[in-house]
């Protein structure tokens, strides 16, 4: 994540449905190990992990309460590409690199042009140091992939009105990417992975007991600031092969957010529609299409579940690569 946001952008960050996920901080240190062991048990033509507790996923309800961004909105899609990617870069922003490859720009350049802004700023721009904000999260944290060192404009175009975006399923778009990069990383010939791996991380750490460091200290909103704070990992695995028999031997799994502590700090504009969780829906980025199916539904605890039969077939969704765009 970036640093934490200047007070002066609040309103703009409140406004578009980023405040909250702009307030998770540095964020925590990454497992690979959990991470590789999720992998494997990750089954693309479900999109689900195959465990003894059954078939159980990262949802919407997840990324709504783990990372406090809109998922109950409109699809993030359209054109991705422009005549003159220089003048969008101009008129939202008011400066344009010197390289701008088939709409990706460097994020050094997007640091380098927009430092904060101090009291005596004006209006304009804050609205412009906000979108570079919001930009630079989309690609360091949110919708990261292997190329960390650019962003794509297409982005910008989603942050011309600040109202409008807070309009746009933001979650669903930060789960089919993490989707993505997980059905990638299945592959025996990919070695890295992108994605919002915080959030899988955390999903992990919130439904599986046998894999949750102890935290002392109490519960904050989005869910997973948790792990910003120092944790034991005493009695929990944490190489590799102890993890993976963990997940093959241990069958409980839990709910985590009924938890009455948990719940007394998820702001009630966050429970107001739960409806919109459990459904089974496509989820959209762009070109990016990928199937969400509930937690609800998908999970039977206590029991040994079969491997689904009738998989959703999404092969040719599969071949969409965004990172095409470099040459578009």
């Amino acid at each position: 994540m970036p640093c934490p946001p200047s007070p002066l952008i609040e309103n703009y960050l409140r406004e578009a449905g980023f405040w909250h996920v702009a307030m998770i901080g540095r964020g925590c240190k990454l497992d690979p190990k959990l991470i590789s062991a999720l992998v494997e048990r990750w089954r693309l033509e479900t999109h689900t992990f195959h465990l003894p507790c059954g078939e159980c996923t990262i949802t919407l309800e997840n990324v709504h309460l783990q990372l406090a961004l809109p998922v109950d909105g409109y699809a993030i899609t359209g054109s991705a590409s422009s005549a003159d990617w220089g003048a969008v870069c101009y008129k939202l922003l008011g400066a344009i690199p010197d390289n701008i490859n088939g709409g990706w720009i460097e994020m050094g350049w997007l640091r380098d042009t927009f430092p904060e802004p101090d009291n005596d700023s004006t209006k304009l721009k804050r609205i412009r140091y906000a979108r570079a904000y919001i930009l630079e999260m989309i690609r360091c944290y949110l919708m990261s992939d292997l190329s960390r060192n650019l962003v794509h404009l297409r982005w910008l175009l989603k942050l011309v009105d600040f109202r409008a975006a807070s309009e746009l399923s933001w979650g669903s778009t930060v789960l089919a990417t993490l989707y993505k990069e997980m059905c990638g990383a299945t592959q025996p010939n990919k070695a890295k992975i992108g994605g919002c791996l915080s959030l899988l991380q955390s999903w992990a750490r919130f439904c599986f007991p046998f894999l949750r460091p102890r935290v002392d200290h109490p519960y904050t909103f989005p869910l997973i600031k948790r792990w910003n704070h120092s944790a034991s990992y005493v009695g929990i695995p944490t190489s590799l092969e102890d993890i993976q028999l963990v997940l093959d031997q241990r069958s409980e799994a839990q709910t985590p957010y009924e938890d009455p502590a948990i719940r007394a700090v998820i702001p009630d504009e966050f429970l107001q529609n739960p409806n919109a969780w459990h459904v089974k829906v496509t989820l959209v980025n762009y070109a990016t299409v990928e199937m969400h199916q509930s937690d609800r539904v998908l999970r039977q605890f206590g029991f040994r579940q079969p491997i689904p039969v009738a998989p959703e077939v999404f092969d040719d969704e599969h071949k969409v690569d965004l990172r095409q765009l470099h040459t578009d």
